[in-house]
């Protein structure tokens, strides 16, 4: 029989109550919204006080953190990219906290520290979040994050002598940087935000502002070129055409479609205030993503009239839709046009996915004919360097089995193939890829769409029931494609499980029209394909209903607590990580707002009566009986997780104790784990992700009753 927990009693505030378009709508648990106060943080430390016990206390925890440890204990590379006289790239050497970023004058050339983060913290919560060198590779800027959150601050470094310039650019957030091309200066976005700005705040990310920023020059003398007060919750995206003449402008509300300004800089001249802006693209309607330029006539990537993405031609002397000519035509499924970019003058390399996996072609700019396909197994491109003044380019592919696989081709010399210039491999002994199967399968939703799913597993064990780590997303156009995970990968060798990969609606794997059978009033369809893939894992006997885990994070999160409330029975436990929970208020934390594009709008009475019905927080309920208890359930969230704020877990868990607090059929355990001086996910230490990777393993293995096969 499963422990029983004593959960920490949340109190419940009967009088806040609100009337959402005539139905009365009670929120008993906004008190924990407020991160600063005693008793939020009395619950986070209540909880804890119960979930690491439970999970550190196990006698395989220290075992599963040891095998762990000695897996993530290998060489990692990204692949080099050419700046000005030097190439830089990132290595791990295995176990430090963060990436540490190289230069070398040649690819032969024995590398130097460019920068080292790990330096910058005892602790490695201090994370390079993006960088942007100059056009002639004289200067380098990048920004740091603390604790995980996504505000950053800017700094500047002379690549020469390696010392950074004065100032510090701070209140920065969803922001890049682009040089202007004479090396100056450089664009980028900050908010105007009163109060902390830590990452541990909730308060709405409003009114950003586009800055230019001399070097050397303090932030105080930065210079505001562009605003849009009317429009409060509009983001800036800025970039320098290749040719140095044009600034694009990116203007987004939402997770998907943009506006699309330019500034002639030119014109401009010295820049010393507002900039004279030309709107082409004035409707929130696609994505345009500037991609390269020869002159005045611009290459833009867009799902204007072609919802698997197209390649246009825009002259900006002459801007109107009507003179748009398509470069590179509409590809329609299994493929979708994933990114674009130029290289070695006149190429365009294009990134495709094909029934989930990646395919890389080379297309002429002049007039957009396909050149050659690269060869590629089954897996994804996770890493591309190339630029359009340089010869030569590197990409990264890796596989469900294959850690990274780094290739070099320069089209100086197109009679030679791809070269594998580096390989990433594990430094365990006794990894043998060979023992493993990958298979692609398609099952039926509930509507009869046909969903695809990558099933990992020991070859050995094809046709035998085992236990199953199911994992999914499901949201905002983001594919989820082969790539390695150390923690799947001890799942199956050491618990002897599968992974499932089901690639449900709501994704970018067949383009926008995917990803819309899966957002809005269609969003019970990811529900609905996630809890079909456990279904047909159980009739293809590939496993049993209590022998499946599921997990999921952020939007995926979301997913997690939708399916345990729906159909708890299909599922032996569950893990859910910085998830969204409360469908009915999260338009008002952070960037929230942006997930709109997504979710919709719980102010509008036709989409709060579609939230309503899937908000994990609204339809937490006590089970009937033992056989429809949730399963054990493991909630994740960290506190300075300025994405999606830890309140939503909190309130969530808040309500499954509420409702099973006399229920004697909840025998599973349903728990909360709070970390410390982390985010959302991005630039958290080594020490970190093992750590919670070491947790949720360990979860698993108690929850699932699972065997050590392999230590």
């Amino acid at each position: 029989m499963t422990t029983l927990f004593k959960y920490p009693k949340a109190r419940r505030d009967e009088s806040i109550v609100e009337d959402h378009h005539g139905t009365k709508v009670y929120d008993p648990y906004r008190w924990l919204e407020d991160p600063d106060s005693v008793e939020t943080q009395e619950f986070v430390e209540e909880h804890n006080k119960i979930t690491q016990p439970y999970l550190e206390g196990c006698d395989q925890w220290k075992n599963i953190n040891q095998t762990l440890t000695k897996l993530w204990n290998y060489p990692k590379f990204t692949i080099p990219a050419r700046h000005g006289d030097y190439y830089y790239y990132y290595m791990n050497t295995g176990l430090q906290n963060q990436n540490v970023l190289f230069k070398q004058e040649s690819l032969t050339s024995e590398p130097v520290v460019f920068l080292d983060p790990n330096t910058l913290s005892t602790d490695g919560t201090i994370a390079l979040a993006g960088t942007a060198f100059s056009h002639e590779g004289q200067y380098f800027a990048y920004s740091l994050s603390e604790s995980g959150s996504d505000w950053i601050k800017i700094k500047i470094r002379d690549v020469v002598t390696g010392k950074d310039f004065d100032e510090c650019l701070e209140k920065v957030k969803f922001s890049g940087v682009a040089w202007t091309k004479d090396d100056k200066g450089f664009f980028y976005s900050r908010y105007e935000q009163d109060g902390k700005t830590d990452g541990s705040e909730t308060s709405a990310n409003e009114n950003q502002k586009l800055y230019y920023h001399r070097i050397g020059e303090p932030q105080g003398n930065d210079v505001l070129v562009a605003e849009f007060l009317e429009h409060p919750l509009w983001r800036i995206q800025s970039e320098v055409s290749d040719c140095g003449k044009y600034l694009f402008l990116s203007i987004t509300k939402s997770c998907r479609t943009n506006l699309f300004f330019y500034v002639d800089l030119e014109k401009t001249g010295d820049i010393r205030g507002k900039l004279d802006i030309v709107r082409i693209v004035q409707q929130f309607e696609a994505d345009y993503e500037y991609i390269t330029n020869t002159g005045s006539n611009i290459v833009i990537r867009t799902d204007k009239n072609a919802p698997n993405y197209r390649l246009i031609c825009i002259d900006l002397d002459n801007p109107e839709e009507k003179n748009w000519k398509t470069l590179i035509a509409v590809r329609l499924s299994p493929h979708e046009n994933y990114w674009a970019a130029c290289v070695n003058e006149d190429k365009l390399i294009l990134g495709y996915i094909h029934n989930v996996k990646s395919l890389l072609q080379v297309h002429s700019l002049q007039d957009g004919h396909l050149i050659r396909t690269f060869p590629l197994d089954i897996g994804t491109i996770i890493g591309f360097s190339g630029k359009k003044k340089y010869s030569e380019i590197f990409y990264n592919f890796m596989s469900f089995l294959t850690p990274g696989k780094i290739y070099h081709y320069d089209f100086s010399k197109p009679d030679v193939l791809p070269t594998l210039f580096r390989e990433i491999n594990l430094s365990l002994e006794g990894f043998n890829s060979d023992l493993f199967a990958v298979n692609q399968v398609f099952y039926s939703s509930k509507d009869g769409t046909q969903i695809p799913m990558f099933i990992v597993q020991k070859k050995e064990n094809v046709g035998t029931i085992r236990p199953c780590l199911l994992y999914g997303y499901g949201g905002f156009n983001i594919s989820i494609q082969p790539t390695f995970s150390l923690s799947g990968l001890m799942f199956i060798d050491t618990f002897d499980g599968i992974l499932a990969y089901p690639n449900i609606r709501g994704g970018g794997e067949y383009g926008e029209k995917w990803h819309s059978a899966g957002r809005l009033f269609n969003k019970q369809n990811c529900f609905d394909d996630f809890q079909w893939a456990a279904k047909y894992l159980v009739d293809q006997n590939y496993t049993q209903k209590d022998k499946i885990v599921i997990q999921g994070g952020s939007n995926g999160g979301l997913l997690v607590g939708a399916c345990i409330n729906q159909r708890p029975d299909l599922f032996g436990a569950a893990v859910s990580q910085v998830g969204v929970m409360d469908m009915l208020r999260f338009h008002k934390f952070t960037i929230g707002h942006a997930w709109i594009s997504d979710y919709g709008n719980p102010d509008e009475k036709n989409h709060f009566e579609n939230l309503i019905k899937f908000s994990p927080l609204h339809n937490v309920h006590a089970p009937r009986n033992v056989e429809t208890q949730y399963p054990a359930t493991l909630i994740l969230t960290a506190d300075h997780d300025d994405r999606v704020s830890p309140l939503h877990s909190l309130k969530f868990i808040a309500a499954l104790h509420n409702e099973i607090d006399t229920c004697e059929h909840q025998l599973n355990p349903l728990l909360l784990r709070v970390y410390s001086k982390a985010g959302h996910g991005a630039g958290k230490p080594t020490t970190k992700k093992i750590e919670e990777a070491t947790d949720i393993l360990t979860f698993m293995y108690k929850a699932l009753k699972l065997k050590i096969v392999k230590n």
